[in-house]
């Protein structure tokens, strides 16, 4: 199992991260309904980034790796979502909002260029298996060999 799919220090920036929306959801008064929702949906998908990548750093496969890192994506988009929501609905401080927003943007943008090089990788294999295949079809295995 590679557990090198992913930097060190990523890793870690995703925890700071999600420690960040645990910090403000602890501050946050919930006194009002939508506050104290949005707050609980704020908590699950900020926390869910960094279990998120954490599990793709553990990935057993390519295929893994894409699914695992997409969905730590999908959670800073939606936690980037919760958090305009609350500054803009709820009355949430942008001094408490906009570094977890901007954060998220640039986690998303990391993300994002990943997935990209993960998914180039992916064609590429397919590719190189696509022409071993047409090798062994045309009748001459010694050209698989590498």
């Amino acid at each position: 199992m590679n557990h090198e799919r992913l930097p060190p220090e990523f890793r870690e920036r995703t925890k700071i991260y999600s420690a960040g929306v645990i910090r403000l959801y602890a501050r946050m008064p919930k006194v009002r309904e939508e506050a104290r929702i949005l707050g609980k949906k704020l908590l699950r998908s900020g926390t869910g980034v960094a279990a998120r990548v954490r599990k793709a750093s553990r990935a057993r496969s390519d295929e893994e790796f894409v699914s695992r890192l997409t969905g730590a994506l999908q959670d800073a988009d939606e936690n980037q979502m919760w958090l305009e929501l609350l500054r803009e609905e709820c009355g949430a401080a942008p001094a408490d909002t906009e570094p977890l927003e901007k954060e998220a943007g640039e986690l998303m943008t990391i993300m994002t260029s990943m997935l990209n090089r993960a998914k180039e990788k992916e064609r590429t294999e397919a590719k190189r298996r696509e022409a071993e295949v047409k090798k062994l079809k045309n009748g001459n295995p010694e050209n698989l060999k590498h």
